[in-house]
């Protein structure tokens, strides 16, 4: 062997030899092979020649890189996507909750209807009851009123004092009208007259039959003077008033049909009376 033929040698190189240059290039997923070449650093210095093998890219690294990069550019669709889902669920339970309220809303303006039409209803019912009622009591006043002539002439009264004028007063106003609400001077309802009446001798009754009835001393009809007021139902809630005048008769505005008349107390027994002089 000639003494200048290289030698393989494992020495590691050493620190002062120039830097190994490596060069790599690819083609098909195969790195090629590297050469290293090292020259002595002097004149004496043995020459060395290594030789690396580096490692092939292979077809399994690039298909698991392509793998890694579609699976990340999958898991950002998926997050996007359920950012996009969320975001739906959001708008929808707003949309709900938007809903929900204006069905509240609606659901009270109706309950709230419902109630206002009930109570017009009940007014209204009871108004119809009220009105039937003094249809009722208008219809036997009127019924009584026909079956019996009244009286034509007027009685004599014993009256004297405050009491003679009141009997003077519904007296003079046989013959008048019958006006619901009326207090004259030519028209008048039962507890108009009777007001009326009173007025005459300084004393202010009140206006409607109900006060008119508790408005002195409750006394009974077998005891009942010139002058004493006679009433209708109950004490408190008569329906009807009138002047008893003395000599078993009273006069009255009766109705629509009679007008101010003058009766026998067995023509419409009263329920009692009451005298305020």
């Amino acid at each position: 062997m000639p003494h200048t033929a290289p030698i393989r040698t494992h020495r590691k190189p050493r620190r002062n030899a120039p830097k190994t240059v490596l060069r790599a290039g690819v083609a098909g997923g195969v790195l090629s092979t590297i050469a290293v070449a090292g020259a002595a650093g002097t004149a004496n210095a043995e020459p060395v020649t290594e030789t690396i093998e580096m490692p092939t890219l292979s077809a399994d690294l690039t298909t698991t890189v392509a793998q890694s990069a579609q699976a990340t550019q999958q898991i950002a669709l998926t997050m996007q996507t359920r950012a996009q889902l969320q975001s739906q669920e959001d708008a929808a339970v707003k949309d709900a909750a938007t809903a929900a309220k204006k069905a509240k809303s609606k659901a009270e303006a109706a309950a709230k209807a419902r109630a206002e039409a009930k109570r017009k209803a009940q007014e209204e019912a009871r108004a119809k009851a009220a009105a039937a009622a003094r249809a009722s009591r208008s219809t036997v006043r009127t019924e009584l009123a026909s079956s019996s002539t009244p009286s034509t002439s007027v009685s004599t009264s014993t009256a004297t004092g405050s009491a003679a004028s009141i009997v003077a007063f519904v007296q003079a106003h046989i013959g008048d009208a019958y006006v619901m609400g009326s207090t004259g001077p030519n028209a008048f309802d039962c507890s108009g007259l009777v007001q009326a009446a009173y007025r005459t001798v300084g004393v202010d009754l009140p206006r409607v039959s109900q006060s008119q009835s508790t408005a002195g001393t409750q006394v009974s009809l077998s005891s009942v003077q010139p002058g004493d007021i006679l009433y209708w139902g109950s004490a408190g809630s008569a329906y009807h008033v009138a002047i008893y005048v003395g000599d078993g008769k009273f006069v009255g505005a009766q109705n629509p049909s009679s007008g101010v008349v003058e009766h026998d107390m067995s023509y419409d027994q009263p329920t009692g009376a009451v005298r305020v002089l």
